[in-house]
C-alpha cells in the first residue's frame, strides 16, 4: 500500500519535472527566434538604408544565411566523424568494454530505438557525450575512465542522458540555432565594418529624417550588442537540454539515485579530459574542463557556460526521489 503511493508520488514529481523542463526549454527557443527576427529585421534595415538600397537590406539575409548555413550544414552532416576525430576515439570492444555494450543494447531497445554505435576515449577522466545527425547516425562514446570508475547502474544513468539527447534531437535543434547565432553576428560584423571603413552610398529619399537616424542608431547597437546576447540565449538552450536529458535519463531507468550518483563521482572528479577542446565541449555530460569558479564572478561565469552546475543538476534529480 505505501509502496504503490510512494510510487505514485515519485512519478508524479517526475513527470512535474520533466514538463517544467520541456516547456522552459521551448519558452527559451520561441523568445530566441523572436529576438533573432527582430534583430536580423533590424540589421538588415539599416545596412539596407546605409548603402542606399530601397528594399531594406532585407536581401542581405539570404547571404548571410548561405555563409553560415552551408558551414553549420556540414558541420551537421559530419558532425559524428568530425567530432569523432577531434577526440582521437576508438569504436568500442563489446568483450572488453561489456558493461557498455549491454546497457547501451537494453536502453535502446527499451525505448525502440536503433542501437547507437560505440566509441571509447582512452583517457582517465569520467565523461561522456552522443552526436551525429539522427537516430540512424547516432553515436555514444565514453572515456575509458568513466567505464572503470562508475558501478553499472551510474553507468546506465549517463548512458540513458546521452540517449535522451539523441532522442530528442539536439543535434538537430541546437544545429538550427547556430545557423540563427551565425547570421546575427555576420550582419552584425558587415554593418560595423561598413559604417567604420566602407564608403557608404547614400538614397536621400530612404535616409532622411529622423526614422533614417534612429534605425542606423539601433542598428549599430544591435550590431555590437546582439551577438553576444544571441550567444548567450544559445549556451542557456544548452544548459536546459542538459536539465531535460537528465529528466529523460530518470524517465529510462526509473532510477534517478543512478545519475546522482554518477554526477556526484563526476563533480569530485577533478581530472579535466585531455581530448576535449572548445568545439566539442558543449557535447559532455559535464563540462571537460573542470572550471568550478565560485561566489558572484562564478554566478557572472555560469552565463557562458555550456552546462548547468552540477550542484543544480543533482538537487533536481534528488526532487524526483
Amino acid at each position: 500500500m505505501w509502496r504503490n503511493e510512494l510510487v505514485i508520488i515519485c512519478m508524479k514529481n517526475f513527470y512535474e519535472v520533466k514538463q517544467n523542463n520541456i516547456f522552459n526549454s521551448y519558452l527559451i527557443v520561441i523568445l530566441f527566434f523572436i529576438f533573432s527576427f527582430i534583430v536580423i529585421y533590424v540589421l538588415t534595415k539599416a545596412y539596407g538604408m546605409y548603402m542606399g538600397y530601397e528594399a531594406g537590406g532585407l536581401g542581405f539575409i539570404g547571404i548571410a544565411l548561405i555563409f553560415s548555413g552551408v558551414s553549420t550544414f556540414i558541420s551537421y552532416y559530419f558532425s559524428d566523424r568530425i567530432v569523432l576525430s577531434l577526440s582521437r576515439a576508438k569504436p568500442a570492444n563489446k568483450k572488453e568494454h561489456y558493461n557498455f555494450y549491454t546497457s547501451v543494447e537494453n536502453l535502446s531497445l527499451s525505448q525502440g530505438m536503433p542501437i547507437p554505435k560505440l566509441y571509447v576515449i582512452e583517457d582517465t577522466a569520467p565523461n561522456a557525450f552522443a552526436t551525429g545527425r539522427n537516430y540512424d547516425h547516432s553515436v555514444i562514446c565514453a572515456t575509458t575512465g568513466l567505464l572503470s570508475k562508475l558501478n553499472r547502474t551510474e553507468l546506465e544513468g549517463v548512458l540513458a542522458h546521452e540517449l535522451t539527447h539523441i532522442k530528442n534531437y539536439d543535434m538537430l535543434l541546437m544545429s538550427v540555432v547556430s545557423v540563427m547565432v551565425g547570421i546575427i553576428a555576420l550582419l552584425g560584423d558587415w554593418l560595423l565594418r561598413s559604417a567604420w571603413f566602407g564608403g557608404r552610398r547614400t538614397n536621400d529619399e530612404d535616409n532622411k529624417g529622423q526614422l533614417g537616424v534612429m534605425i542606423m542608431v539601433l542598428g549599430i547597437v544591435f550590431a555590437i550588442l546582439s551577438p553576444i546576447i544571441a550567444q548567450l540565449i544559445q549556451l542557456a538552450i544548452s544548459r536546459r537540454r542538459e536539465f531535460l536529458a537528465d529528466a529523460g535519463s530518470v524517465e529510462i531507468t526509473r532510477q534517478p539515485s543512478g545519475l546522482i550518483s554518477a554526477l556526484q563521482k563526476l563533480y569530485h572528479d577533478r581530472e579535466p579530459l585531455e581530448a576535449a577542446n572548445k568545439a566539442t565541449a558543449h557535447l559532455y555530460i559535464v563540462n571537460p574542463f573542470k572550471d568550478n569558479i565560485k561566489g558572484a564572478v562564478g554566478w557572472f561565469s555560469n552565463l557562458f557556460n555550456t552546462h548547468p552546475p552540477i550542484e543544480k543538476r543533482i538537487s533536481a534529480l534528488q526532487e524526483m526521489l
